[in-house]
């Protein structure tokens, strides 16, 4: 079992390192015990595999269950955050469970590799995707190889001379087994050194699979040139850029499931999947303000001068505290835009609802979208601390989002905690309730609207006290059997044969 957790690793092109935390490792098994040796690179302690005499097969199985095992205590979260919402403990352990056996079903390296990356750069997205059947898992490699692209892009230490050539020409790369680049941070970069077994699995997809792939690739790295230099604006321009980035990924992902009548009415569904999409990649804007306008070297900026310059000089102005009341209100009026897409959203889920795993698929991210607005609205932490939604509550959406009807009870709870948040004095207040009670009366007229709550506002408040203390003394054990039994026993049988 491993004795330490991992603090950091990457996986260099060319070596067989993995970062690592001060104590001593030791990989131990019925049959032999292996140290590992500590080593420096780069300023980072690392441990160092390459002296061993097992095979390089066997070297990196060590490594990618090394790295399989970082943060698998953290994912249950903040104890003292998960003690608040007791009733959501049970769905996380559910949904953690599910995801683990989705990863322990998979033998060969390169796909293994690639449903742990997924994990690793889009927790939420990943809670979706790693519950789809084997038959989809064209669906993972389709949105890793978007997320190399799209690693490129947020890479500001590089400079537009070589960002451009590269996003060009990246639906090229994916085919050529030499082609290497190494830039991004943390779990991006590891993607990025490892992008071989990617694209390995990619090219085990169906032909067809990979025209598609190579064609929203081509698309979406043109779109990413065209604003590597260009401020957005307006609207407009944020609109244009959403499509390349976000529309366009979501409508080569529908092309991939069979849903009935939709060749009929392609053009109408790419429109509403660009509003989707839209939709989705507004809200991830919004709540990561603070992570991208303290990008270094170069701050990332995504909301349109058109709205912040009603407030401040400059973007960056929104964080600084003497702005505060200008911050949020301009944060209010990006989210009150926003919400013009959600109707098209609930007719794009409409229409695939009878595709359960393609509907289960956008259904998780619309409903995780509005509730990061919903977390995000009147809320002056985005500016300071920055936001996240807890992961109890998204292991209870994922549970329970499955029909158009849970879908829409969930926007209706979001939008009224929103509705509950509004400041009379804030000048798009009026324009804000009117959404939103728009969005409940699509709710309500559906006749679908499923009435049973998600206790989304729920009181934290007069839970017992030895119920408190059993799940203090609960949590621990659950995920050390998860984290190592699961994780390392099951990874370290297979080295061993």
């Amino acid at each position: 079992m491993l004795q330490a957790p991992i603090q950091h690793c990457r996986m260099p092109h060319s070596g067989h390192l993995c970062s690592f935390s001060k104590n001593p490792w030791k990989f131990t098994t019925k049959r032999r015990s292996t140290d590992i040796s500590l080593k420096t690179v780069e300023g980072k302690t690392v441990f160092d595999i390459s002296s061993h005499s097992c095979g390089l097969a066997k070297k990196k199985r060590i490594i990618l269950m090394a790295y399989a095992e970082r943060g698998r205590v953290a994912v249950m979260g903040d104890l003292g955050e998960i003690l608040k919402h007791p009733d959501e403990i049970c769905p996380m352990i559910k949904l953690g469970m599910q995801v683990r056996e989705t990863e322990m079903r998979t033998p060969e390296l390169h796909w293994a590799f690639c449903y742990t990356m997924l994990r690793r750069v889009t927790s939420k997205f990943a809670v979706s995707l790693l519950q789809l059947g084997p038959e989809h898992r064209n669906a993972m490699i389709f949105y890793l190889v978007l997320r190399a692209l799209d690693t490129i892009e947020d890479d500001m230490s590089l400079s537009s001379e070589v960002k451009t050539p590269i996003l060009e020409d990246f639906h090229e790369h994916i085919y050529d087994r030499d082609w290497h680049f190494s830039c991004g941070s943390s779990d991006c970069r590891v993607l990025m050194d490892q992008f071989h077994l990617v694209r390995q699995a990619f090219l085990e997809l169906d032909k067809s699979h990979q025209e598609m792939i190579k064609d929203v690739t081509e698309r979406m790295g043109a779109g990413m040139a065209k604003f590597i230099d260009k401020e957005i604006e307006t609207i407009d321009d944020l609109n244009e850029y959403g499509y390349y980035v976000a529309g366009l990924p979501l409508h080569g992902m529908l092309k991939m499931f069979v849903v009935p009548g939709l060749e009929d009415s392609d053009a109408e569904y790419g429109r509403l999947s660009n509003s989707m999409g839209l939709f989705i990649m507004k809200a991830n804007c919004i709540r990561d303000f603070l992570e991208d306008i303290d990008e270094i070297p170069r701050p990332r900026k995504f909301w349109p001068r058109e709205i912040w310059s009603k407030y401040v000089n400059r973007l960056e102005d929104l964080k600084y505290e003497e702005n505060s009341v200008e911050a949020v209100r301009c944060l209010n009026e990006m989210i009150t835009s926003s919400l013009v897409h959600v109707e098209d959203c609930f007719k794009y889920l409409s229409v695939v609802k009878d595709v359960p795993a393609l509907f289960r698929l956008f259904a998780l991210r619309q409903v995780m979208a509005i509730g990061a607005l919903a977390l995000c609205y009147n809320n002056i932490d985005v500016f300071r601390f920055g936001v996240k939604q807890r992961r109890g509550l998204i292991a209870k959406l994922t549970e329970r989002t499955r029909t158009m009807s849970d879908v829409y009870g969930v926007f209706f709870e979001f939008c009224s905690l929103m509705k509950s948040k509004v400041d009379r004095h804030d000048p798009n207040a009026t324009e804000t309730v009117r959404r939103l009670d728009d969005i409940q009366n699509i709710c309500i007229n559906s006749g679908l609207l499923n009435r049973r709550k998600f206790y989304i506002m729920r009181s934290e408040e007069g839970y017992n006290s030895a119920l408190i203390a059993g799940l203090s003394m609960l949590l621990p054990i659950v995920a050390y059997i998860s984290a190592h039994h699961l994780i390392v026993n099951y990874y370290m049988a297979r080295y061993d044969h």
